[in-house]
Protein backbone atom coordinates (compact mmCIF):
# COMPACT_ATOMS: atom_id res chain seq x y z
CA UNK A 1 0.00 0.00 0.00
CA UNK A 2 1.19 3.75 -0.54
CA UNK A 3 2.24 5.42 2.38
CA UNK A 4 1.49 8.99 1.38
CA UNK A 5 -2.14 8.21 1.06
CA UNK A 6 -3.83 11.12 3.11
CA UNK A 7 -6.45 10.49 5.72
CA UNK A 8 -9.02 11.39 3.19
CA UNK A 9 -9.87 10.34 -0.43
CA UNK A 10 -11.57 13.09 -2.48
CA UNK A 11 -13.86 11.05 -5.06
CA UNK A 12 -15.39 12.42 -8.18
CA UNK A 13 -18.79 10.56 -9.28
CA UNK A 14 -21.34 12.07 -11.27
CA UNK A 15 -19.75 15.46 -11.36
CA UNK A 16 -19.88 15.80 -7.22
CA UNK A 17 -17.03 15.60 -5.24
CA UNK A 18 -17.90 13.54 -1.91
CA UNK A 19 -15.25 12.65 0.89
CA UNK A 20 -14.56 9.09 1.92
CA UNK A 21 -12.52 7.71 4.96
CA UNK A 22 -9.52 6.23 4.05
CA UNK A 23 -9.25 2.74 5.29
CA UNK A 24 -5.22 3.08 4.93
CA UNK A 25 -4.37 6.60 6.72
CA UNK A 26 -2.14 6.82 9.95
CA UNK A 27 -3.24 6.18 13.22
CA UNK A 28 -1.94 9.62 14.51
CA UNK A 29 -5.01 11.74 15.23
CA UNK A 30 -4.92 15.00 13.34
CA UNK A 31 -5.00 18.07 15.11
CA UNK A 32 -9.33 19.41 16.34
CA UNK A 33 -11.14 21.94 14.07
CA UNK A 34 -13.10 24.29 16.11
CA UNK A 35 -15.69 22.90 18.21
CA UNK A 36 -19.78 22.11 17.33
CA UNK A 37 -21.54 25.15 18.25
CA UNK A 38 -25.47 23.82 18.79
CA UNK A 39 -26.08 27.64 17.80
CA UNK A 40 -23.83 27.96 14.49
CA UNK A 41 -25.19 27.08 11.22
CA UNK A 42 -23.17 24.48 8.65
CA UNK A 43 -22.82 24.14 5.41
CA UNK A 44 -21.68 21.35 3.28
CA UNK A 45 -17.82 21.14 3.66
CA UNK A 46 -17.71 22.73 7.19
CA UNK A 47 -15.60 20.69 9.64
CA UNK A 48 -16.03 20.75 13.58
CA UNK A 49 -14.54 18.56 16.38
CA UNK A 50 -17.13 17.12 19.06
CA UNK A 51 -16.08 14.96 21.98
CA UNK A 52 -12.74 13.94 20.40
CA UNK A 53 -14.03 13.26 16.77
CA UNK A 54 -13.47 15.65 13.62
CA UNK A 55 -17.14 15.66 11.38
CA UNK A 56 -17.67 16.84 7.76
CA UNK A 57 -20.91 18.55 7.30
CA UNK A 58 -22.32 17.01 3.85
CA UNK A 59 -24.80 19.51 4.09
CA UNK A 60 -26.81 22.87 5.59
CA UNK A 61 -27.37 22.70 9.17
CA UNK A 62 -28.23 24.01 12.36
CA UNK A 63 -28.43 22.51 15.99
CA UNK A 64 -28.13 19.20 15.17
CA UNK A 65 -25.48 17.11 17.49
CA UNK A 66 -22.58 15.39 15.79
CA UNK A 67 -22.45 11.51 16.37
CA UNK A 68 -26.26 11.64 16.39
CA UNK A 69 -27.23 11.87 13.11
CA UNK A 70 -26.33 7.92 12.03
CA UNK A 71 -24.60 7.09 9.15
CA UNK A 72 -26.94 8.73 6.64
CA UNK A 73 -27.20 12.05 8.65
CA UNK A 74 -25.47 15.07 8.18
CA UNK A 75 -22.27 14.86 10.21
CA UNK A 76 -20.08 12.01 8.67
CA UNK A 77 -17.27 11.28 10.84
CA UNK A 78 -13.91 11.68 9.71
CA UNK A 79 -12.08 9.84 13.15
CA UNK A 80 -10.10 11.06 16.03
CA UNK A 81 -8.93 14.56 16.51
CA UNK A 82 -6.07 16.05 18.51
CA UNK A 83 -6.10 14.71 22.52
CA UNK A 84 -9.61 13.61 21.97
CA UNK A 85 -11.25 16.16 24.45
CA UNK A 86 -12.74 17.88 21.18
CA UNK A 87 -13.38 21.27 23.09
CA UNK A 88 -17.58 21.35 23.16
CA UNK A 89 -19.31 24.99 23.60
CA UNK A 90 -20.93 25.88 26.54
CA UNK A 91 -23.47 27.78 24.27
CA UNK A 92 -27.22 27.91 24.97
CA UNK A 93 -28.81 25.83 22.52
CA UNK A 94 -30.79 27.96 20.55
CA UNK A 95 -34.69 27.38 20.75
CA UNK A 96 -36.31 24.19 19.25
CA UNK A 97 -37.99 24.74 16.26
CA UNK A 98 -41.81 24.18 15.89
CA UNK A 99 -40.53 21.98 12.58
CA UNK A 100 -36.72 20.41 12.17
CA UNK A 101 -35.65 23.70 9.93
CA UNK A 102 -32.93 21.16 9.18
CA UNK A 103 -33.76 18.29 6.85
CA UNK A 104 -31.27 17.28 4.01
CA UNK A 105 -31.88 19.60 1.17
CA UNK A 106 -29.67 17.36 -1.27
CA UNK A 107 -27.15 17.90 -3.84
CA UNK A 108 -27.54 17.61 -7.21
CA UNK A 109 -26.91 18.86 -10.84
CA UNK A 110 -29.68 20.38 -13.14
CA UNK A 111 -31.32 18.41 -15.45
CA UNK A 112 -31.65 14.80 -13.39
CA UNK A 113 -35.59 15.00 -13.84
CA UNK A 114 -35.75 17.43 -17.00
CA UNK A 115 -36.28 20.45 -14.87
CA UNK A 116 -35.69 23.96 -14.62
CA UNK A 117 -34.07 25.70 -12.39
CA UNK A 118 -33.53 29.64 -13.39
CA UNK A 119 -32.37 32.73 -11.66
CA UNK A 120 -32.40 36.07 -12.19
CA UNK A 121 -29.15 37.94 -12.57
CA UNK A 122 -29.75 41.83 -12.12
CA UNK A 123 -28.06 44.55 -14.12
CA UNK A 124 -27.97 47.09 -11.33
CA UNK A 125 -26.19 44.36 -8.81
CA UNK A 126 -22.75 45.35 -10.44
CA UNK A 127 -22.87 48.68 -8.62
CA UNK A 128 -23.35 48.39 -4.44
CA UNK A 129 -24.05 44.83 -4.27
CA UNK A 130 -20.44 44.27 -6.55
CA UNK A 131 -22.24 41.18 -7.63
CA UNK A 132 -20.94 40.24 -11.28
CA UNK A 133 -20.87 37.43 -13.80
CA UNK A 134 -18.05 36.14 -12.51
CA UNK A 135 -19.56 35.35 -9.50
CA UNK A 136 -22.12 32.70 -10.80
CA UNK A 137 -18.98 30.72 -11.35
CA UNK A 138 -17.34 31.12 -8.31
CA UNK A 139 -20.08 30.30 -6.30
CA UNK A 140 -20.31 27.13 -7.96
CA UNK A 141 -24.38 28.08 -9.50
CA UNK A 142 -23.07 28.54 -12.94
CA UNK A 143 -23.13 24.29 -13.02
CA UNK A 144 -26.41 24.13 -11.01
CA UNK A 145 -28.39 26.77 -13.33
CA UNK A 146 -30.45 25.36 -16.21
CA UNK A 147 -31.63 29.07 -17.01
CA UNK A 148 -30.38 33.03 -16.68
CA UNK A 149 -33.42 35.48 -16.40
CA UNK A 150 -31.12 38.79 -16.99
CA UNK A 151 -32.94 41.54 -14.95
CA UNK A 152 -34.43 44.66 -16.22
CA UNK A 153 -34.76 45.94 -19.77
CA UNK A 154 -37.11 48.98 -19.93
CA UNK A 155 -41.05 49.51 -21.50
CA UNK A 156 -40.83 52.67 -23.26
CA UNK A 157 -43.33 54.10 -25.87
CA UNK A 158 -44.59 50.82 -26.78
CA UNK A 159 -41.30 49.19 -26.89
CA UNK A 160 -38.25 47.76 -25.23
CA UNK A 161 -35.09 49.07 -24.42
CA UNK A 162 -31.94 48.97 -23.22
CA UNK A 163 -32.03 50.28 -19.42
CA UNK A 164 -28.44 50.86 -18.16
CA UNK A 165 -26.28 51.40 -21.34
CA UNK A 166 -22.69 51.39 -18.91
CA UNK A 167 -23.45 48.30 -16.76
CA UNK A 168 -24.72 46.29 -19.59
CA UNK A 169 -22.93 46.93 -22.68
CA UNK A 170 -19.89 49.74 -21.40
CA UNK A 171 -18.12 49.02 -18.08
CA UNK A 172 -14.63 47.49 -18.41
CA UNK A 173 -13.44 44.29 -16.46
CA UNK A 174 -9.83 43.53 -15.57
CA UNK A 175 -8.70 39.96 -15.87
CA UNK A 176 -9.06 39.02 -12.13
CA UNK A 177 -13.44 40.66 -12.75
CA UNK A 178 -13.59 38.23 -15.87
CA UNK A 179 -15.22 35.07 -16.44
CA UNK A 180 -11.90 33.77 -17.99
CA UNK A 181 -9.84 35.39 -16.85
CA UNK A 182 -8.91 38.12 -20.10
CA UNK A 183 -9.61 41.13 -19.14
CA UNK A 184 -11.37 43.65 -21.72
CA UNK A 185 -9.65 46.22 -23.45
CA UNK A 186 -10.61 49.54 -24.74
CA UNK A 187 -11.08 49.07 -28.13
CA UNK A 188 -13.39 46.16 -28.34
CA UNK A 189 -16.93 46.47 -29.47
CA UNK A 190 -18.58 44.85 -26.52
CA UNK A 191 -17.85 45.08 -22.61
CA UNK A 192 -20.07 44.99 -19.42
CA UNK A 193 -22.62 41.96 -18.23
CA UNK A 194 -23.59 41.25 -21.67
CA UNK A 195 -20.08 40.31 -22.76
CA UNK A 196 -19.60 38.48 -19.39
CA UNK A 197 -22.52 36.71 -19.96
CA UNK A 198 -21.08 35.57 -23.60
CA UNK A 199 -18.21 34.00 -21.59
CA UNK A 200 -20.42 32.35 -19.46
CA UNK A 201 -22.60 30.39 -22.07
CA UNK A 202 -19.15 29.67 -23.49
CA UNK A 203 -18.10 27.87 -20.41
CA UNK A 204 -21.56 26.40 -19.49
CA UNK A 205 -23.06 25.71 -23.61
CA UNK A 206 -26.25 24.15 -22.00
CA UNK A 207 -27.04 27.16 -20.15
CA UNK A 208 -29.72 29.46 -21.64
CA UNK A 209 -30.40 32.99 -20.89
CA UNK A 210 -33.52 34.94 -21.42
CA UNK A 211 -33.63 39.40 -21.19
CA UNK A 212 -36.49 40.37 -18.76
CA UNK A 213 -38.92 43.32 -19.59
CA UNK A 214 -40.53 45.30 -16.97
CA UNK A 215 -40.62 44.14 -13.24
CA UNK A 216 -42.13 46.61 -10.61
CA UNK A 217 -40.57 49.40 -11.52
CA UNK A 218 -40.55 49.45 -15.31
CA UNK A 219 -44.27 47.97 -15.96
CA UNK A 220 -45.94 51.14 -16.47
CA UNK A 221 -45.41 51.19 -20.32
CA UNK A 222 -47.19 47.97 -21.07
CA UNK A 223 -50.40 48.64 -21.17
CA UNK A 224 -49.18 51.13 -24.37
CA UNK A 225 -47.18 48.25 -25.80
CA UNK A 226 -50.39 45.84 -25.95
CA UNK A 227 -52.03 48.77 -27.94
CA UNK A 228 -49.58 47.52 -30.63
CA UNK A 229 -48.68 44.25 -29.88
CA UNK A 230 -47.24 43.10 -33.03
CA UNK A 231 -44.95 46.15 -33.36
CA UNK A 232 -43.43 45.56 -29.43
CA UNK A 233 -42.81 42.27 -30.35
CA UNK A 234 -40.70 43.52 -33.62
CA UNK A 235 -38.62 45.83 -30.92
CA UNK A 236 -37.86 43.44 -28.65
CA UNK A 237 -36.51 40.85 -30.94
CA UNK A 238 -34.31 43.48 -33.08
CA UNK A 239 -33.08 44.66 -29.50
CA UNK A 240 -32.23 41.36 -28.26
CA UNK A 241 -30.37 40.38 -31.50
CA UNK A 242 -28.31 43.44 -31.63
CA UNK A 243 -25.56 42.74 -34.01
CA UNK A 244 -23.15 43.88 -31.07
CA UNK A 245 -24.75 41.11 -28.68
CA UNK A 246 -26.25 38.99 -30.81
CA UNK A 247 -26.32 35.06 -29.64
CA UNK A 248 -26.24 36.15 -25.90
CA UNK A 249 -29.44 35.77 -25.21
CA UNK A 250 -31.87 32.86 -26.12
CA UNK A 251 -35.36 34.44 -25.98
CA UNK A 252 -36.98 36.94 -23.96
CA UNK A 253 -38.81 37.02 -20.86
CA UNK A 254 -42.06 39.45 -19.16
CA UNK A 255 -42.47 40.92 -15.82
CA UNK A 256 -46.00 42.75 -16.24
CA UNK A 257 -46.72 43.72 -13.05
CA UNK A 258 -49.64 43.45 -13.15
CA UNK A 259 -51.63 43.28 -16.69
CA UNK A 260 -55.45 44.46 -15.55
CA UNK A 261 -54.30 45.02 -12.20
CA UNK A 262 -52.32 47.42 -10.02
CA UNK A 263 -48.74 46.75 -8.84
CA UNK A 264 -46.88 50.30 -8.63
CA UNK A 265 -48.71 51.36 -11.15
CA UNK A 266 -52.68 50.59 -12.24
CA UNK A 267 -53.68 48.88 -15.35
CA UNK A 268 -57.01 48.94 -17.11
CA UNK A 269 -55.93 47.17 -20.89
CA UNK A 270 -58.31 44.21 -20.22
CA UNK A 271 -58.18 40.75 -19.57
CA UNK A 272 -57.16 40.25 -23.29
CA UNK A 273 -54.49 42.31 -22.94
CA UNK A 274 -51.65 40.02 -21.33
CA UNK A 275 -52.62 36.99 -23.89
CA UNK A 276 -52.52 39.19 -27.20
CA UNK A 277 -49.18 40.46 -26.18
CA UNK A 278 -47.66 36.58 -25.68
CA UNK A 279 -49.35 35.74 -28.47
CA UNK A 280 -47.73 38.33 -30.67
CA UNK A 281 -43.90 37.68 -29.03
CA UNK A 282 -44.37 34.04 -29.75
CA UNK A 283 -44.75 34.79 -33.30
CA UNK A 284 -42.24 37.01 -33.52
CA UNK A 285 -39.41 34.91 -31.36
CA UNK A 286 -40.84 31.50 -33.60
CA UNK A 287 -38.89 28.38 -31.31
CA UNK A 288 -37.04 30.98 -29.55
CA UNK A 289 -37.61 31.00 -25.17
CA UNK A 290 -40.93 33.70 -24.24
CA UNK A 291 -41.13 33.19 -20.38
CA UNK A 292 -42.99 35.10 -17.74
CA UNK A 293 -43.20 35.70 -14.37
CA UNK A 294 -46.71 36.18 -13.23
CA UNK A 295 -48.67 37.27 -9.64
CA UNK A 296 -49.15 34.61 -6.97
CA UNK A 297 -52.33 35.93 -5.85
CA UNK A 298 -54.69 32.85 -6.28
CA UNK A 299 -57.55 34.69 -4.15
CA UNK A 300 -60.83 34.83 -5.88
CA UNK A 301 -61.12 37.76 -8.27
CA UNK A 302 -57.06 38.03 -7.65
CA UNK A 303 -54.64 38.64 -9.94
CA UNK A 304 -54.26 35.59 -11.45
CA UNK A 305 -57.80 35.83 -12.78
CA UNK A 306 -57.37 39.29 -13.95
CA UNK A 307 -54.26 39.01 -15.65
CA UNK A 308 -56.01 36.26 -17.60
CA UNK A 309 -52.75 33.73 -17.59
CA UNK A 310 -54.71 31.04 -18.53
CA UNK A 311 -55.17 32.49 -22.23
CA UNK A 312 -51.27 33.16 -23.00
CA UNK A 313 -50.24 29.53 -21.42
CA UNK A 314 -49.96 27.90 -24.98
CA UNK A 315 -47.35 31.08 -26.07
CA UNK A 316 -45.05 30.27 -22.86
CA UNK A 317 -42.37 28.06 -22.36
CA UNK A 318 -42.83 28.42 -18.95
CA UNK A 319 -44.40 30.65 -16.13
CA UNK A 320 -42.08 31.57 -13.29
CA UNK A 321 -44.77 32.12 -10.25
CA UNK A 322 -43.73 34.46 -8.10
CA UNK A 323 -44.78 32.95 -4.73
CA UNK A 324 -43.14 35.11 -2.29
CA UNK A 325 -44.11 38.81 -0.94
CA UNK A 326 -46.88 37.53 0.18
CA UNK A 327 -46.60 39.48 3.92
CA UNK A 328 -44.26 42.22 5.06
CA UNK A 329 -43.33 45.12 6.68
CA UNK A 330 -45.35 47.20 4.70
CA UNK A 331 -47.55 46.59 7.46
CA UNK A 332 -45.27 48.28 9.70
CA UNK A 333 -47.45 46.92 13.12
CA UNK A 334 -47.57 43.27 12.25
CA UNK A 335 -49.01 41.00 12.36
CA UNK A 336 -45.46 38.59 11.61
CA UNK A 337 -45.86 36.66 9.19
CA UNK A 338 -43.84 34.32 6.47
CA UNK A 339 -43.10 36.23 3.28
CA UNK A 340 -42.92 32.84 1.52
CA UNK A 341 -45.54 30.37 2.93
CA UNK A 342 -46.11 27.18 0.68
CA UNK A 343 -49.46 26.45 2.45
CA UNK A 344 -52.15 28.03 4.35
CA UNK A 345 -51.59 28.27 7.92
CA UNK A 346 -53.51 28.91 11.33
CA UNK A 347 -53.47 32.91 11.79
CA UNK A 348 -52.57 33.80 8.47
CA UNK A 349 -53.25 37.50 7.69
CA UNK A 350 -54.43 36.96 4.18
CA UNK A 351 -56.20 33.20 3.59
CA UNK A 352 -55.15 31.88 0.04
CA UNK A 353 -51.73 33.91 -0.17
CA UNK A 354 -49.55 31.43 -0.37
CA UNK A 355 -47.96 29.20 -2.97
CA UNK A 356 -50.09 26.26 -2.73
CA UNK A 357 -53.18 28.42 -3.25
CA UNK A 358 -51.51 30.19 -6.33
CA UNK A 359 -50.66 26.64 -7.80
CA UNK A 360 -54.17 25.35 -7.68
CA UNK A 361 -55.47 28.29 -9.17
CA UNK A 362 -53.75 28.36 -12.27
CA UNK A 363 -54.05 24.42 -12.61
CA UNK A 364 -57.64 25.02 -12.30
CA UNK A 365 -57.76 27.56 -15.16
CA UNK A 366 -56.11 25.84 -17.42
CA UNK A 367 -52.10 26.29 -17.09
CA UNK A 368 -50.18 23.24 -17.53
CA UNK A 369 -48.20 21.86 -14.29
CA UNK A 370 -45.22 21.63 -16.64
CA UNK A 371 -45.57 25.08 -17.44
CA UNK A 372 -45.23 26.23 -13.65
CA UNK A 373 -42.00 27.08 -11.89
CA UNK A 374 -42.43 27.59 -8.27
CA UNK A 375 -40.71 30.49 -6.43
CA UNK A 376 -38.04 31.42 -4.33
CA UNK A 377 -36.66 34.71 -3.01
CA UNK A 378 -32.99 34.64 -2.09
CA UNK A 379 -34.04 37.29 1.05
CA UNK A 380 -35.91 37.74 4.20
CA UNK A 381 -38.66 40.34 4.99
CA UNK A 382 -38.65 41.19 8.46
CA UNK A 383 -40.13 43.51 11.52
CA UNK A 384 -38.41 44.83 14.72
CA UNK A 385 -40.02 45.72 17.89
CA UNK A 386 -41.32 41.99 18.24
CA UNK A 387 -41.57 40.35 21.32
CA UNK A 388 -43.50 36.92 19.80
CA UNK A 389 -41.25 33.96 18.93
CA UNK A 390 -44.04 32.62 16.56
CA UNK A 391 -45.76 34.18 13.54
CA UNK A 392 -48.56 36.56 14.55
CA UNK A 393 -46.68 38.88 16.78
CA UNK A 394 -47.04 42.78 16.88
CA UNK A 395 -44.43 45.10 15.46
CA UNK A 396 -43.45 48.64 15.76
CA UNK A 397 -42.01 48.99 12.02
CA UNK A 398 -39.34 47.37 10.05
CA UNK A 399 -36.58 45.46 10.62
CA UNK A 400 -32.78 47.34 9.08
CA UNK A 401 -31.37 45.91 6.46
CA UNK A 402 -28.20 46.21 4.71
CA UNK A 403 -30.23 48.34 1.40
CA UNK A 404 -33.84 48.56 2.45
CA UNK A 405 -35.42 48.67 5.97
CA UNK A 406 -37.43 45.28 5.86
CA UNK A 407 -35.63 43.13 3.85
CA UNK A 408 -32.45 41.73 3.85
CA UNK A 409 -30.19 39.40 1.71
CA UNK A 410 -30.51 34.93 2.85
CA UNK A 411 -26.82 35.20 3.03
CA UNK A 412 -26.72 38.16 5.60
CA UNK A 413 -29.51 36.56 7.53
CA UNK A 414 -28.21 32.58 7.80
CA UNK A 415 -25.57 34.29 9.83
CA UNK A 416 -27.06 37.32 12.27
CA UNK A 417 -30.76 35.49 12.74
CA UNK A 418 -30.44 32.37 11.97
CA UNK A 419 -34.06 30.44 11.55
CA UNK A 420 -35.34 29.17 14.73
CA UNK A 421 -38.49 27.45 13.37
CA UNK A 422 -40.87 27.12 10.56
CA UNK A 423 -44.18 27.40 9.79
CA UNK A 424 -45.85 26.74 6.63
CA UNK A 425 -43.52 25.21 4.83
CA UNK A 426 -40.50 28.13 5.33
CA UNK A 427 -38.21 29.09 8.27
CA UNK A 428 -38.81 32.21 10.56
CA UNK A 429 -36.40 33.56 12.80
CA UNK A 430 -36.91 35.29 16.35
CA UNK A 431 -33.30 37.07 17.09
CA UNK A 432 -33.82 39.88 19.68
CA UNK A 433 -36.48 41.94 18.95
CA UNK A 434 -36.23 41.41 15.15
CA UNK A 435 -38.67 38.64 13.25
CA UNK A 436 -37.93 37.30 9.79
CA UNK A 437 -38.92 34.88 7.70
CA UNK A 438 -36.93 33.03 4.40
CA UNK A 439 -35.82 30.01 2.81
CA UNK A 440 -33.29 28.05 3.73
CA UNK A 441 -31.66 24.95 2.26
CA UNK A 442 -33.62 22.82 4.07
CA UNK A 443 -37.36 24.58 3.29
CA UNK A 444 -36.41 24.63 -0.23
CA UNK A 445 -35.57 21.12 -0.35
CA UNK A 446 -38.98 20.59 1.35
CA UNK A 447 -41.03 22.70 -1.14
CA UNK A 448 -39.07 21.14 -4.46
CA UNK A 449 -40.40 17.89 -3.41
CA UNK A 450 -43.85 19.10 -3.11
CA UNK A 451 -43.03 20.79 -6.77
CA UNK A 452 -42.24 17.84 -8.05
CA UNK A 453 -45.55 15.77 -6.84
CA UNK A 454 -47.05 18.53 -8.77
CA UNK A 455 -45.62 17.71 -11.97
CA UNK A 456 -44.09 21.28 -11.73
CA UNK A 457 -41.14 22.30 -14.29
CA UNK A 458 -39.37 23.16 -11.58
CA UNK A 459 -38.18 26.83 -10.07
CA UNK A 460 -37.16 29.68 -10.40
CA UNK A 461 -35.12 32.49 -7.74
CA UNK A 462 -35.07 36.10 -6.56
CA UNK A 463 -32.08 36.84 -6.98
CA UNK A 464 -28.49 35.36 -7.44
CA UNK A 465 -27.09 38.25 -5.11
CA UNK A 466 -28.84 36.83 -2.19
CA UNK A 467 -27.47 33.80 -2.09
CA UNK A 468 -24.46 32.66 -0.03
CA UNK A 469 -20.76 32.57 -1.58
CA UNK A 470 -20.81 29.22 -2.48
CA UNK A 471 -24.33 29.32 -4.03
CA UNK A 472 -26.52 26.92 -1.24
CA UNK A 473 -29.41 28.07 -1.97
CA UNK A 474 -29.10 27.56 -5.79
CA UNK A 475 -27.70 24.08 -5.24
CA UNK A 476 -30.69 23.09 -2.70
CA UNK A 477 -32.87 23.49 -5.55
CA UNK A 478 -30.67 21.51 -7.96
CA UNK A 479 -31.20 18.78 -5.32
CA UNK A 480 -34.64 19.00 -5.84
CA UNK A 481 -34.81 18.74 -9.47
Amino acid sequence: MIASLTAALAVVASGAIYIVANPFSASAAEACSTAWNSGSVYVGGDHVSHNGTEYNAKWWTTGEEPGTTGEWGVWESLGACGGGDGGDPTDTPSPDPTEDPTDDPGTGEPGQTGGINAAYFTEWGVYGRNYHVKNIVDSGSAEDLTHIVYAFGNVKNGQCTLDDSYAAIEKSYTADQSVDGVADTWDQELRGNFNQLRKLKELNPDLEIVWSFGGWTYSGGFGQAAQNPAAFAESCYNLIHDPRWDGVFDGIDIDWEYPNACGLTCDTSGTEAYAGLMSALRAEFGNELVTSAISADGTDGGKIELGNYAGAADYVDFYMVMTYDFFGAWDADGPTAPHSPLSGYSGQPIAGFDGETAIDKLKELGVPSNKMLLGFGFYGRGWTGVTQAGPGGSATGAAPGTYEAGIDDYEVLVNECPATGTVAGTAYAHCGNEWWSYDTPATIASKMDWAGSQGLGGAFSWELSGDTANGSLINAIAGGL
